[in-house]
């Protein structure tokens, strides 16, 4: 007997699934570092994603913020109720790496002064962690990985996604053969705004769903293609974006034999990011013969799996065993989760098993390859 999507509904067959927990699921696990030690942190950037990095540094058990910049005063004013103590307020950043007693910095600026502020402080010997992206370029990232692992700093982006425990869910999920030989995946992150002067749509928003796919698969594309519209600003003309900043994007990523079950074509995921429009998603999908695992971060139910398979019946292929299996996501603040992890990780200088330097340096270097497609009109681009 087979269940159409309408019998589906009616039926109201519904499960579900607990997902063991724990730490990352194919990441060594970082040690907690002795209860005693503290780590002292200066911050870069004091706006939208700044105060909530600088809130939780502040209510971190085992980090003291003494010392924050901003180019713009009135950022700066606003640290103050972020903040049990004050802090060293500058509009200066070389003034910040003069602070005494320092030992890491978060830079949270705009992607373009990434390289010269990181350069800095590892150059000062202080661990580093930088919002996404690293910088703009690969050879800028290969320069900042070779002179942390010189200085013995760690070196470690925000990757928040992948601190996200319906992000760490749906890998082990994935990795128990539950969507059975993977086909293709798909994801769309579209809203209006924020509109960015800086990069376009691409750098501002495919960065996340690329990080999790990449988690989920175990590897990166080696195949990109792009292309996009430019509505709003094409007067902005940057290196990365030389014919204005694109409001929309198409983009593909191709992806060789996964180290799952993988058809012999490799695995296609398409991607639609955009800031022009009004209908908000936050959706991802990762499809199998078996199921379709689904993370989506406005539904009630933010990680689902669909279970289900065709079968021949008769001159029809008709679908089997149709389920919604609500995956069980504790209650964690991934942000809170990935500041804790920066902390261990500086205080044992230990490199992090779940977003170094390197994976921010990897994941650039697909965005250059999608960003030369999108100004090659959807040329394809190899990624070495």
């Amino acid at each position: 007997m087979s269940l159409s999507s309408t019998d589906l509904s009616s039926a109201k067959k519904q499960e579900s699934i607990q997902v063991a927990q724990g730490p990352l699921t194919g990441f060594a696990p970082v040690t907690v570092g002795e209860s005693g030690a503290r780590l002292k942190v200066g911050v870069f950037g004091a706006g939208r994603w700044g105060s909530h990095l600088i809130r939780n540094f502040g209510a971190a058990a085992r980090a003291d913020v003494v010392a924050v910049a901003d180019p713009h005063a009135p950022a700066l004013e606003r640290v103050g109720s972020l903040l049990e103590e004050a802090p060293l307020l500058t509009t200066d950043w070389r003034e910040l790496l003069a602070t005494p007693g320092l030992e890491a910095v978060v830079v949270a600026t705009p992607a373009v002064t990434h390289y010269e502020v990181i350069e800095a402080a590892l150059k000062q010997g202080l661990h580093v962690l930088a919002e996404k992206p690293l910088t703009l370029t690969p050879a800028e990232c290969e320069t900042l990985c070779w002179l942390a692992d010189a200085s013995d700093r760690q070196l470690m982006v925000d990757h928040t996604y992948l601190f996200h425990p319906a992000v760490s869910a749906g890998y082990r999920l994935i990795q128990s053969g539950a969507l059975g030989q993977l086909r293709y995946g798909y994801a769309s992150r579209t809203h209006l705004g924020p509109v960015r002067q800086d990069v376009d749509a691409l750098w501002d928003l495919a960065i996340h769903d690329i990080a999790i796919f990449n988690y989920w698969l175990g590897l990166g594309p080696t195949m990109v293609q792009a292309q996009g519209q430019i509505c709003l600003q094409p007067h902005l003309q940057t290196p990365l974006s030389p014919q204005g900043l694109a409001d929309t994007v198409w983009a593909q990523l191709q992806y060789p034999f996964p180290s799952l079950q993988a058809g012999t074509a490799g695995l296609s995921v398409n991607l639609h990011f955009s800031w022009l429009n009004p209908d908000k998603q936050r959706k991802l999908v990762l499809v199998g013969d078996r199921g379709a695992l689904i993370f989506d971060e406005l539904a009630e139910d933010s990680l689902v799996l669909m279970r289900g398979r065709l079968e021949p019946e008769g001159q029809r292929i008709v679908p089997m065993d149709q389920t919604r299996e609500v995956v069980e996501v504790p209650s964690q603040e991934p942000l809170k989760q990935m500041c804790e992890h920066f902390i261990d990780c500086a205080l044992l200088n230990q490199v992090s098993p779940v977003s170094p330097g390197s994976m921010g340096r990897d994941l650039v270097t697909v965005l250059s390859g999608l960003s030369q497609s999108l100004n090659e009109d959807g040329q394809p681009v190899l990624l070495a």
